[in-house]
C-alpha cells in the first residue's frame, strides 16, 4: 500500500485545475463535532447518527481485528466468527459506557476491548452464534485479504499479534484515503488521471515513469507534475481527515499521524 506524506507542498498546489477535483482541501480546520469516533463517544443515547457512525468504524476497521486475531492463533473460521461476534457487540453499543469515560483513541480502543472480549470464553462462544448470522463485515473476502496482505507476507515471527494490529490498522486507514481521492477524481471525470497518478506514490511495484505517464495521458512533464502535486497535497488532507475520525480532538491527529508512520516503517 502506498503511502504519500510530504509536508514541503508548493503554493500553487492549492489552484484548480482541470486535470483534478475541485475538492476543498481544508488544512486542519475538521468539525469534530461530526466525526465518527467523536459521534459515537459523544451520544447520550443511540442516536441514528451516532449508529451510523459506528456502523462505518466496522465496516472500515474489521480487517485488523480480524488479522490480529489470526495471529493469536484462531483458525480461520474462527477468527471470522469472532470478528463478526466482536463486532456484534459493539454495534449493540453495549461496551461503550467505559470509554466514555476514557476518551479514548479508536485504534487503542478496539484494541483494548478485542482482548477483553477474546478473554472471556462465554462471549467467545456467544460470538460464533452471532458471527454466522450477522452479515455487515464481508467476510468473503476475509481469507483471501489474508494470502496477498502485505501484512502477512512478513515471516510470521517477524510481527506481534499487537504489531501486526497496528500495521493492518494503517494500511486499512489509507485503503480508505485513496478511496475517498478515487471517488473525487472519479466524480469530475478524472478517473484516469487517478489511475495513473496513484502510481507515482511511494512503493508501488513497477510504476511506469513520469515521462510515460505523461505521454500516456498526452500532458507535458510539467503538467503532469503539476496535477501529481495538487493530487499529492489532496492525499494528505484526506489522510488528516480519516486520522480525524479516529481521535476525539484535533490536537491527536499528528500525535496519530506520527505513530502510523512510524509503524509502516517497521
Amino acid at each position: 500500500m502506498p503511502f504519500c506524506l510530504d509536508r514541503r507542498v508548493d503554493a500553487d498546489d492549492d489552484a484548480t485545475s482541470s486535470t483534478a477535483p475541485s475538492g476543498n482541501a481544508q488544512n486542519g480546520a475538521i468539525a469534530f463535532a461530526t466525526t465518527h469516533w467523536s459521534v459515537v463517544l459523544e451520544a447520550q443515547s443511540e442516536s441514528p447518527a451516532a449508529q451510523e457512525a459506528l456502523e462505518k468504524i466496522c465496516r472500515t476497521y474489521w480487517r485488523p481485528i480480524y488479522s490480529f486475531l489470526r495471529r493469536q492463533g484462531f483458525r480461520p473460521e474462527e477468527a471470522e466468527d469472532v470478528t463478526q461476534g466482536f463486532f456484534a457487540l459493539l454495534l449493540e453499543r453495549r461496551d461503550l459506557d467505559s470509554v466514555r469515560k476514557e476518551k479514548g483513541r479508536l485504534r487503542s480502543y478496539l484494541l483494548a476491548s478485542l482482548k477483553h472480549f477474546t478473554a472471556d470464553r462465554r462471549r467467545r462462544e456467544m460470538a460464533t452464534k452471532r458471527g454466522r448470522r450477522q452479515g455487515l463485515i464481508p467476510l468473503e473476502e476475509l481469507r483471501a485479504n489474508e494470502r496477498v496482505d502485505p501484512a502477512f507476507a512478513r515471516p510470521v515471527d517477524t510481527l506481534s499479534a499487537d504489531q501486526l494490529y497496528e500495521r493492518r490498522w494503517a494500511l486499512a486507514l489509507m485503503e480508505q484515503v485513496l478511496r475517498r481521492l478515487r471517488d473525487e477524481y472519479r466524480a469530475t471525470g478524472n478517473g484516469a488521471l487517478f489511475d495513473w497518478l496513484k502510481q507515482l506514490l511511494p512503493d508501488e511495484p513497477g510504476a511506469p515513469s513520469r515521462a510515460e505517464i505523461a505521454v500516456k495521458l498526452g500532458m507535458t512533464e510539467n503538467a503532469l507534475r503539476q496535477a501529481f502535486r495538487r493530487f499529492r497535497r489532496r492525499y494528505q488532507v484526506l489522510l488528516r481527515e480519516e486520522i480525524g475520525h479516529t481521535v476525539v480532538t484535533a490536537s491527536e491527529i499528528e500525535d496519530e499521524l506520527r505513530h502510523l508512520i512510524a509503524v509502516l516503517r517497521k
